[in-house]
């Protein structure tokens, strides 16, 4: 029951309070706004660190953040006593464009073609680790105004000696997909710690795109759902659950593979970046065009020139390549893992639609008003790296396979995007190179242009896992 103040109280004036009332209260609030301004203004790391490459006596940690920093260092051992400075690197392709799921801050920078992303890699090897035995570890980057910034403390281990039980996550297709932070959180609440990630390629949608990396405003982008940072909100039947992923990749070495949404297509400063990503053209076209307009776009016959241009007109994985530290040759690897012989390919190529429109720039054909316009034709769903018989890729995997350390393993796993079998759409047409027919009518104009695959020449099927049979492979991923 309300009871009413009494008359003198309720006649107070303003005046008749105490003025140090006033200077207090305004003293608050001015000490409050600068903590919560200090607090944002805060350096921060951009992603917890995680494990890459580890040896019989050795591990990496990698970790992101929007600043240089002028010293980035690992802390490790016990008390946390011996200390490992890292090497920095900037990644060289990473951006945002108006249809990144970013800050409204952020977004007010972009007018109307991608911006730069300032974002820097810190790795650190950490020397001198005995097997089996699990020790702790920590970050810290310093900004060049002093004010640094650690992560929490995780542990680590090099590579698990031969004949230790493992716990080992197999996943993939990640893409920012809404039950992916919830997946990964049941993984760490389940299982506990898992000993190693395998990762069979599509890590996100659009490779250049750094908050699928890093931050999306959703909650979803790859290294959270990973590190148990997401935020990703999922609405069943008016009841709302907030999954976070997991702490997984702090204290587990991730191997991922290459798929088709690792790849960015032809580059450009104006285009949006799912545009970009769109458009991968082949290098044997690209070399044609190129041709006929050397003497203009390298005047000099620079090797560099040459290159660079070829990239830029082609499509590359750049990000994905500074991203991670993989051993050998970031593109296809094999590496010992306890009792495990891991040989990961890179077997992808461009998805196309399969729509047969007119408008359709497809697997099966390409568009009406492009006929006559063969720089903006799409050479249907055509392979990034060749593993036909004789290739770099195949010779590289059959050596891999007569190798002491695959043989000798206990189990042997090979891991690549593509599907070799699938009841999923993505299994037709068949894994070979497209070849290209042209259709003319009576006048010798171009009436369609469109795309057939010889199913008796699909490179898996037919060249690799007869390879992969005979070695006695016993998984496929």
């Amino acid at each position: 029951m309300f009871t009413p103040l009494p008359d003198e109280v309720e006649n107070i004036t303003s005046s008749d309070r105490n003025p140090w009332f006033f200077a207090i209260l305004i003293l608050i609030v001015l000490l409050l706004g600068l903590i919560m301004k200090s607090y944002l203004n805060k350096p921060q790391l951009l992603t917890d660190p995680f494990l890459q490459l580890p040896t019989a006596n050795s591990v990496r940690v990698v970790w992101f953040t929007e600043f240089p920093g002028i010293r980035n260092t690992v802390t490790y051992g016990e008390n946390l006593s011996r200390v490992v400075a890292a090497n920095t690197t900037k990644l060289s392709r990473t951006r945002e464009d108006k249809d990144s799921r970013i800050s409204d801050e952020m977004k007010q920078e972009i007018i109307n073609n991608p911006i730069v992303r300032n974002i820097w890699r810190h790795e650190a090897e950490l020397p001198k680790l005995i097997p089996g035995i699990r020790i702790p570890y920590s970050v810290t980057s310093q900004r060049e105004d002093g004010e640094s910034v650690n992560s929490k403390t995780f542990t680590l281990s090099p590579t698990p000696a031969a004949g230790t039980p493992l716990k080992i996550l197999l996943t993939s297709d990640h893409q920012l997909m809404p039950m992916t932070a919830a997946n990964l959180q049941k993984v760490a609440e389940t299982i506990d710690r898992v000993d190693g990630v395998f990762m069979a390629g599509d890590l996100i949608n659009i490779p250049d795109r750094a908050s699928e990396w890093f931050d999306e405003n959703r909650g979803r982008a790859f290294f959270p759902c990973l590190q148990g940072r997401g935020f990703s909100e999922l609405d069943k039947n008016g009841i709302k659950t907030v999954y976070t992923g997991g702490e997984l990749i702090q204290h587990a070495p991730l191997f991922p593979a290459i798929g088709n949404h690792e790849i960015m297509g032809r580059f450009s400063k104006a285009s949006k970046l799912d545009e970009q990503f769109n458009d991968p053209f082949p290098r044997a076209a690209a070399e044609k065009i190129y041709a006929q307009d050397a003497s203009k776009l390298n005047p000099n016959n620079d090797q560099e020139v040459q290159e660079k241009w070829l990239k830029n007109q082609t499509f590359n994985s750049d990000t994905y390549d500074e991203i991670f530290t993989l051993p050998s040759n970031k593109k296809y690897y094999a590496v010992t893992f306890g009792d495990v012989r891991l040989v990961t390919l890179y077997v992808t190529n461009i998805w196309r639609t399969p729509n047969l429109d007119p408008g359709a720039r497809g697997k099966y054909r390409e568009r009406d008003e492009d006929f006559n316009n063969s720089e903006k034709w799409g050479y249907g769903q055509h392979i990034f790296e060749s593993i036909v018989k004789g290739s770099d890729q195949y010779n590289w995997l059959e050596q891999e396979l007569d190798s002491p350390e695959f043989k000798q393993a206990k189990y042997k796993i090979v891991m690549f995007h593509h599907p070799p079998h699938s009841l999923g759409e993505n299994i037709v047409p068949a894994y070979t190179d497209p070849v290209q027919i042209i259709d003319r009518n009576e006048q010798r104009n171009i009436k369609m242009v469109r795309y057939e695959y010889p199913k008796a020449k699909d490179y898996i099927i037919r060249d690799v896992l007869p390879l992969l049979e005979k070695a006695k492979v016993q998984l496929v991923f």
